[in-house]
């Protein structure tokens, strides 16, 4: 990626996200950690919105983020006009998220996903390029809900 990928998390992410930060650094991925910066307990709103600015402001290229479930963060993210989150828990939907729906912010659950799976997950997302095409269209209008 020629921009680093935003990381955020709250306490109940914070052991997942260190995990995949881990694995992308040792593959070379650049990563701007915003915190959680331990497993002190935090709110998920607050800790989804330096990383999904990041990337609305094109500093980053796109979010991963965590929490218990991944949802809580996700709904979080979707409150950003221009962030397109999803929640994954399989390796063919953050692939496909990204293909046809031009995600920008995975989010993933502490609780829900191993950190094997987690790493899996999120080399799935990174490496997918979006479409385009017949997508395009739908995309556009996903934004004009903004």
């Amino acid at each position: 990626m020629d921009k680093p990928v935003a990381l955020g998390s709250d306490h109940g992410g914070f052991a997942l996200k260190e995990a995949v930060r881990a694995h992308l650094e040792a593959r070379g991925v650049v990563c701007r950690d915003f915190g959680a910066f331990n497993g002190e307990p935090c709110d998920y709103p607050d800790m989804a919105a330096a990383p999904c600015a990041a990337v609305t402001s094109g500093e980053c290229a796109c979010a991963l983020l965590f929490c218990g479930t991944g949802v809580g963060i996700s709904i979080a993210a979707n409150k950003t006009p221009g962030i397109r989150a999803c929640c994954c828990s399989d390796v063919f939907s953050a692939e496909y998220s990204r293909r046809h729906n031009n995600a920008n912010a995975l989010c993933l659950g502490g609780r829900v996903v191993g950190p094997g799976l987690a790493c899996a997950l999120a080399d799935a997302f990174l490496a997918a390029p979006f479409e385009g095409g017949r997508h395009a269209r739908r995309v556009a209008k996903l934004d004009a809900l903004d």
